[in-house]
């Protein structure tokens, strides 16, 4: 299970230091490519699996848009002998990548955040949007 939250600097080559908790739930390879609300979502090989065999499923019309967005801007990564990975330029400009970074563990993906977006984004969600979905879901 992927939890936890982690801040790192990208370096000017585009690296990332990724979390060694999270390189060990993930492996040596793994999936970045362009997530929900401005970051990206990293996924370990066999979930990666799944997602595809899942898109591969469903008619085309109705989900071509989905898997255009996740196919199309899919990196298989891999980790280098300091725990980096290099993320692709059309991946960090979509999550608008430069310097501080957010790596979050999500259950079953990392996502990764510009810090402003992190800030900015999911820590702004109230806490009573929280209790509301926790209720939807019986907790």
């Amino acid at each position: 299970m992927l939890t936890g939250e982690y801040q790192y600097t990208l370096d000017p080559k585009g690296r990332l230091n990724f979390p060694a908790r999270l390189r060990e739930e993930l492996g040596e390879r793994f999936v970045v490519t362009k997530g929900l609300d401005g970051c990206l979502f990293v996924y370990g090989m066999e979930e990666w699996q799944r997602i595809l065999e899942k898109l591969k499923e469903l008619p085309l019309s109705s989900a071509r848009h989905l898997q255009r967005f996740l196919a199309s801007g899919a990196a298989e990564v891999e980790l280098d002998k300091q725990g980096r990975i290099l993320l692709p330029p059309v991946l960090r400009e979509y999550a608008a990548l430069e310097k501080d970074i957010i790596v979050a563990g999500v259950i079953s993906r990392a996502e990764i955040w510009s810090k402003s977006a992190w800030e900015q984004g999911p820590l702004q969600t109230s806490p009573d949007l929280i209790a509301e979905e926790m209720e939807k879901l019986g907790f």
